[in-house]
């Protein structure tokens, strides 16, 4: 049986920013997360995908950001970036303990 809890939602939004504590912490985090827990929380498979989607997404832009760095305009992009993945998992975890979905912006949809 499924149950709310918009404090586990909450947490799986935030558990994006153990990217700051280990490789690949920003991604792997929330996945299990939302891999152990989706059959039992209602609306974490909907949270689980948007926040994988965020994750993929950033990464290509930050690889292409990289790659950027040649023609000197790679480096305020991945500033944006880096900013960009501490605030928006921050609105979206509040606004998950509010009990509403967030719709990451800038995310390519991978995951439907």
């Amino acid at each position: 049986m499924q149950k709310t809890d918009n404090q586990f939602l909450m947490l799986t939004h935030l558990s994006q920013l153990a990217h700051f504590v280990f490789p690949f912490g920003g991604l792997l985090a929330p996945l299990l997360l939302w891999q152990m827990k989706k059959d039992e929380i209602i609306g974490l498979e909907d949270h689980g995908k948007e926040i994988m989607n965020f994750q993929i997404s950033f990464a290509i832009y930050a690889i292409i950001s990289s790659i950027l760095i040649i023609l000197l305009i790679g480096i305020g992009f991945l500033f944006v970036i880096a900013l960009l993945t501490v605030i928006f998992p921050i609105i979206g975890a509040v606004k998950a303990a509010n009990g509403e979905f967030y719709k990451y912006p800038l995310t390519i949809q991978f995951l439907k």
